[in-house]
């Protein structure tokens, strides 16, 4: 990594935008930042698991729109628009595909290799919206994509195995 980049990244970790987009510091993982946001999103996720469900459905739909803004606005800062060190898109892809399983470690961990399966190989349609759409909305929807099939498979398995 150049000086120049650990600059931009520290000057952005200290900004409440760039905090956020870089997931508290997980998207500097020097390897696999993706996976490390989204390890940092696993335990937030229990309290959100807590919620009703109507509040947890808004939390996800107020995450995803303030993600969509800071990532535009901390990707066009880093001169990158899906840079890997932003990681909140992980946060939220995650959190939608644990929405619908039971509030269990056993259901998050599956949540998350489930989420991170579809995220890295982004089977159609999650890779094409990524690259179809702009800025922010790009960097978020393929990840709330990975989520919703990752939702889809849990729940699948749910019905299918003993709980």
């Amino acid at each position: 990594m150049t000086e120049q980049r650990r600059q931009a990244l520290a000057a952005n970790l200290r900004r409440w935008d760039g905090f956020l987009a870089l997931g508290f510091g997980a998207g500097l993982a020097p390897r696999a930042p993706g996976t490390a946001g989204t390890l940092v999103a696993v335990p937030l996720a229990w309290p959100l698991k807590s919620l009703p469900p109507v509040t947890f459905a808004l939390v996800l739909v107020a995450a995803f729109a303030l993600g969509v803004w800071i990532c535009d606005r901390v990707g066009r800062r880093l001169g990158a628009t899906d840079d890997g060190a932003l990681v909140w898109d992980e946060f939220v892809g995650y959190w939608v595909a644990v929405a619908l399983v039971p509030q269990h470690w056993g259901w998050l961990l599956a949540g998350f290799v489930a989420f991170r399966v579809f995220d890295i190989l982004k089977p159609w349609p999650i890779g094409p919206l990524e690259k179809r759409l702009p800025g922010g909305l790009g960097v978020m929807v393929d990840d709330v994509m990975a989520g919703v099939a990752g939702a889809a498979v849990l729940w699948a398995a749910g019905r299918w195995l003993p709980v």
